[in-house]
């Protein structure tokens, strides 16, 4: 009696021990599935997920999240060339109609010359102004588009912002100047240095004065911090919180009127987010500030 216990307590103890073993290669393969998913997400790769387990219930779910993955390349594929069909189009049908502008332009030039009625005379302003403001968005969306597809800002360099933010107010000062804004400029006296790409840094900081240009009532504080942060900051009485957080939202204008594609901010938005850096905007007491940050040395 006392070895058949003996034998029995053996033959349990030897079936504890086999479940502990089933059960650490169980979890060996979850987690070699979990890593290798993980990889296959974050890489495009075409391998599949493989474990050395022969458990069969391991090697289903293998299979069934090969078969999600599989499913999922052909999706991301689809998407990947509709988009760049997309890209490639508003490109194309940008740049078709920049000729067709010009000569439009070149004709309204040469009637601005000719003897006309003072009813003429209003009704050509109104052509220009909508002709120029039509011209106006189709630049909008070719550079947006060009933007999209060039990703140019991901290839840095170290630049002075100081020197960035002092160029770009001087390109920008005819427009301030008419719009009667006369920007308080606050920078450090050590230079601030980061790395960003400067062609793409020059159109972030002049979209954003444009966008204080048409929004400001009249102000407009620049300040840079040593530690890299650039915020601009106006008045803006039309804006709300919800409004400002859909600033950066393509397409999207505070006004319905003839303020543009509303693409400015967007732009900023991608080309700052492409070298690293974060834009953000807050309201608070009718005052509109954009902040932003590019990363160090």
């Amino acid at each position: 009696m006392v070895y058949i216990l003996y034998a029995l307590c053996a033959a349990l103890a030897l079936a504890i021990l086999l479940l502990i073993w089933k059960i650490i290669l169980l979890r060996r393969s979850a987690e070699e599935l979990r890593r290798g998913l993980q990889d296959r997400l974050e890489t495009d790769t075409n391998t599949l997920l493989s474990i050395p387990s022969r458990d069969g219930a391991m090697r289903r779910l293998a299979a069934g999240l090969n078969d999600q993955l599989r499913r999922l390349r052909r999706e991301r594929r689809q998407y990947q060339n509709g988009d760049r069909e997309l890209k490639e189009a508003v490109a194309g049908i940008s740049h078709d109609l920049r000729t067709p502008l010009t000569a439009i332009c070149g004709y309204l030039d040469l009637l601005e010359g000719e003897e006309k009625s003072e009813t003429a005379e209003r009704y050509l302003a109104l052509i220009r102004g909508r002709t120029d403001h039509l011209k106006e968005l189709t630049e909008e969306f070719f550079r947006y588009s060009a933007v999209l597809s060039a990703g140019e800002a991901a290839k840095t360099e170290p630049v002075s912002l100081n020197r960035a933010v002092e160029e770009s107010l001087a390109a920008w000062y005819g427009v301030l100047s008419a719009k009667k804004i006369v920007p308080e400029v606050s920078l450090p006296e050590r230079e601030t240095v980061c790395r960003v790409n400067r062609e793409a840094l020059v159109r972030v900081l002049g979209n954003i004065l444009s966008n204080a240009a048409k929004y400001s009532v009249g102000d407009l504080r620049v300040r840079l911090t040593e530690d890299g942060t650039l915020t601009f900051s106006n008045r803006a009485p039309a804006l709300t919180p919800v409004l400002t957080e859909k600033l950066f939202d393509r397409y999207f204008t505070v006004e319905s009127g003839d303020q543009g594609a509303g693409l400015g901010l967007s732009i900023a938005r991608r080309l700052t987010e492409q070298m690293g850096g974060t834009v953000t905007a807050d309201w608070r007491e009718g005052v509109l500030t954009v902040c932003l940050r590019f990363p160090g040395l």
